[in-house]
């Protein structure tokens, strides 16, 4: 998947969310990650947000400390 998907993924999740209080948004956001993207799509959201969060909404990065950062994957 390429970094403009799951960038794109991640802001319409956030669009949605803004509509809550801030804290709840950010806390809402960080667990439907968390719940629902498995480790691979995780890997590529955070190789997003390690080189600068570049296009991300505000909502994604205040979240990006709230969701699970997944273990490197392992050569087979």
């Amino acid at each position: 998947m390429s970094a403009d998907k799951i960038t794109r993924m991640a802001n319409d999740i956030a669009k949605f969310m803004e509509s809550k209080p801030h804290a709840e948004g950010v806390s809402l956001l960080a667990s439907h990650i968390n719940d629902f993207w498995e480790p691979r799509m995780r890997r590529q959201l955070f190789a997003v947000l390690d080189a600068g969060g570049v296009g991300l909404r505000p909502l994604v990065l205040d979240a990006a400390g709230a969701i699970r950062r997944p273990a490197a994957e392992q050569a087979a």
